[in-house]
């Protein structure tokens, strides 16, 4: 005797053998696949708004241009954006720098230009930008535009 297959994962199953859980995850995993239009908008507006902001913040503090894949330059603009962000607040809003200080780091920063380093760097804490700014390799910053 031959067990009947089902039709998706989320049919009736006749097959014992077959356990609860395992039906439930078919279930969960073909209405996930299925529905990979909704999933795609969602994922392409998800960052949009962080994206957005990220981009205008690096214009008006005149960052440079990214270096990296393309696929990572976005995530780069954010990480750094956010990264940036939490430093300015530990560091000279609720901390003890001037913007003489600040401007210093942000100096540092521009240096780096490669997308990667950032994107690495965006669990760190904003209280720790400055040392691994100072800890960057030559490998981390790009080709540097003395006449930005």
């Amino acid at each position: 005797m031959t067990s009947a297959v089902p039709a998706t994962p989320c049919s009736t199953f006749t097959d014992t053998a077959t356990s609860e859980a395992q039906r439930s995850t078919g279930c969960w995993k073909a209405a996930r696949d299925a529905d990979t239009e909704s999933k795609v908008e969602w994922l392409a507006a998800k960052p949009a708004p962080e994206q957005e902001a990220a981009v205008e913040w690096a214009k008006q503090f005149d960052m440079p241009q990214w270096e990296g894949p393309a696929k990572a330059l976005e995530l780069g603009e954010r990480s750094r954006h956010q990264l940036m962000t939490a430093a300015h607040t530990a560091l000279v809003v609720e901390g003890t720098w001037d913007e003489a200080d600040w401007a210093e780091l942000e100096e540092k920063a521009r240096a780096i230009t490669l997308a990667g380093w950032w994107i690495d760097q965006r669990d760190a804490e904003g209280s720790d930008l400055l040392e691994l700014l100072d800890a960057a390799g030559e490998n981390d910053r790009g080709t540097q535009n003395p006449f930005r």
